[in-house]
């Protein structure tokens, strides 16, 4: 059940429901989220760069990159705002978000529905992706399974931890998926598990992982939100029909293989596709 891929369209519905409590806002004036960014043009956005092709520090310039850094500074140009990147780690992003020090995070923190209960989000995804495990190549673990009773590194507040736990692992958190890693390389576990966006180009192209491979199929693939606080329905509601936009017109695409995202993911070209056929 955990690995089986769930078509985008039974995914959207989930989602696209939220669209009824945007529909019941009636106040005069927009929620307090979107008051400040109007009001001072400025829209903070929490990014996770702990590295990988949608989040970290671009070595030449020092500067962030990404596709989530992309999305934040194509959202920020379409509200007529200036973009402030707050950094951020999975132990804090909730907290950041929930204690106003950001107005969204687009952080590598996809769609659960006990994610649902204590945050809002916008109803349209940006992205889908589930997560893979780097392993030593001579290990003997070549499914999920195989990773009951065994210690696996990942970070904090993922959203795989539930579903490893299920698998019976035994669980090691780490503030970051830089240290999760670094976990890994000095034997602490016997796998990492991360998003498949991450351990897949970091297995294929950097020299010092040459000696790892990744497991799969993803694990519990879901949909990549924008987040913000509970009942800002206003601030849903402005960014739903450009995240729609982005899908339509192929920018989301664009900025996939900018980033050099691999494996691509499917949800993208069918996302394009149902809103390019009903316009919305």
């Amino acid at each position: 059940m955990l690995l089986k891929r769930t078509p985008v369209k039974q995914l959207l519905p989930v989602m696209l429901g939220a669209l009824i409590s945007l529909a019941a806002s009636t106040g005069v004036h927009a929620d307090a989220t979107l008051d400040k960014i109007e009001q001072r043009h400025v829209l903070v956005v929490g990014v996770l760069l702990s590295g990988g092709p949608f989040g970290g520090i671009d070595p030449a310039t020092q500067k962030p990159r990404g596709l989530n850094v992309e999305l934040a500074q194509e959202l920020g140009q379409r509200l007529g705002a200036e973009v402030e990147l707050v950094p951020v780690l999975p132990a804090n992003r909730v907290q950041f978000l929930q204690q106003g020090k950001v107005d969204l995070l687009i952080a590598n923190m996809e769609w659960t529905a006990e994610r649902g209960e204590i945050l809002g989000f916008v109803p349209t995804p940006f992205y889908r992706v589930g997560g893979s495990a780097a392993v030593l190549k001579d290990s003997k673990i070549s499914r999920w399974e195989d990773l009951k009773n065994q210690p696996v590194c990942t970070s904090q507040g993922s959203s795989y931890i539930k579903p490893l736990t299920e698998f019976g692992a035994e669980i090691k958190a780490f503030k970051s998926s830089s240290e999760s890693l670094l976990a890994l390389r000095g034997n602490n576990c016997v796998a990492a598990v991360h998003d498949a966006t991450l351990i897949n180009p970091l297995l294929a192209d950097t020299a010092e992982w040459q000696g790892y491979r990744a497991i799969g199929p993803e694990l519990n693939p879901a949909p990549s939100v924008i987040w913000t606080r509970r009942g800002e329905s206003d601030t849903q509601a402005k960014i739903d029909p450009i995240i729609k936009d982005l899908h339509r017109s192929g920018w989301l695409i664009e900025a996939q293989t900018r980033n050099s995202i691999t494996p691509a993911s499917p949800a993208l070209v069918e996302l394009q596709k149902q809103f390019q056929a009903n316009g919305a």
